[in-house]
């Protein structure tokens, strides 16, 4: 099978290549390198299965394009990368979504559509379904991403509705891994950048709000799932850990494992930062019958093991 993967060059979509190769399928990886990373899918260039496409989905794509599956992931998902390409982050979800449901429309091929746990906003709510419609400030420093990636959410669902489009929505919630960038404010990767360097460990706010922390090989199996299952068209799913855990607390983990002896400095708290993050998997328990495997504590110490491994602590 020929799969597109938009924003293939990035950390959850290199991973989602390597293992749509590892499976024999035929893989188009499109990116722009606006935050993804070329070194990301190096070792794929020479493979006969992978073909690079350096590209921006704002603009359309050519007609000798031809795919049997897109998983449409391109987009700045960090706070840094989105906040430092807001007008970018708006339109790649936008009218880059709306050129990938275009294509797969005329292609007749599958779609995911990655959308993030973002679009719950600051929830009142807890744990987040995905009948849950939010709580989201629509002018805020954030929102280029959280209302952008609501807007592809509603423009893939009229998809479904107006032309029969065998499409589906995820709600990716936190994730990490080998191939994080230790530089794009991601709680995960920014510890252990600091940690290793013998910096203080930054926490932004009083440290008791959470996150729920999903490794990327579960992620990728989820995603995968979404888009193999059958009944899955048309639905919206949460992917992620419901292993709920305060940034405080994680600092603590990674320092630990990290053998540092750095401090921990509390900063003001960023606007509209949720304070709670966790999802209900219900769903993707019962249509997908996915759940994580890795364990924080074995997914952080691979995580750690790659950084050091790959130098990019000093990138």
């Amino acid at each position: 099978m020929r799969v597109l993967v938009s924003g293939g060059a990035g950390f959850i979509g290199s991973h989602l290549c390597d293992s749509l190769i590892a499976d024999g399928h035929d893989v188009v990886c499109v990116d722009n390198y606006i935050t993804g990373r070329r070194k990301n899918i190096e070792h794929l260039i020479d493979n006969p299965s992978f073909t690079l496409i350096e590209h921006d989905i704002v603009q359309e794509f050519s007609d000798e394009i031809e795919v049997d599956r897109i998983f449409h992931l391109a987009s700045p998902a960090s706070p840094v990368g989105y906040m430092r390409n807001p007008i970018e982050t708006h339109l790649a979800n936008s009218i880059g979504t709306h050129n990938m449901l275009k294509l797969a429309r005329r292609c007749s091929a599958q779609l995911l559509y990655t959308s993030t746990s973002e679009s719950y906003g600051d929830p009142e709510v807890h744990p987040q379904p995905e009948t849950y419609f939010g709580n989201v400030n629509p002018v805020g420093p954030r929102s280029c991403y959280d209302e952008s990636k609501r807007f592809g959410e509603s423009i893939t669902m009229e998809y479904v509705r107006q032309f029969n489009l065998d499409a589906r929505i995820v709600r990716i919630f936190n994730t990490y891994g080998p191939r994080n960038d230790p530089n794009d404010g991601r709680v995960i990767p920014n510890f252990i950048r600091q940690a290793e360097r013998g910096e203080p460990l930054t926490i932004f706010g009083d440290g008791t709000q959470t996150r729920s922390l999903c490794f990327v090989s579960d992620l990728v199996r989820g995603l995968r799932l979404a888009m193999e299952c059958p009944g899955t068209t048309g639905e919206v799913i949460n992917l992620g850990n419901p292993d709920e855990r305060t940034v405080h607390d994680l600092a603590m983990i990674i320092t630990d494992y990290c053998q540092s002896a750095a401090p921990v400095v509390f900063l003001e708290a960023r606007q509209d930062d949720p304070e709670r993050r966790c999802p209900d998997i219900t769903k993707a328990r019962r249509l997908l019958n996915w759940e994580p495997t890795v364990t924080l504590e074995d997914g952080l110490r691979a995580t750690i093991e790659h950084f050091r491994a790959a130098e990019t602590l000093l990138a």
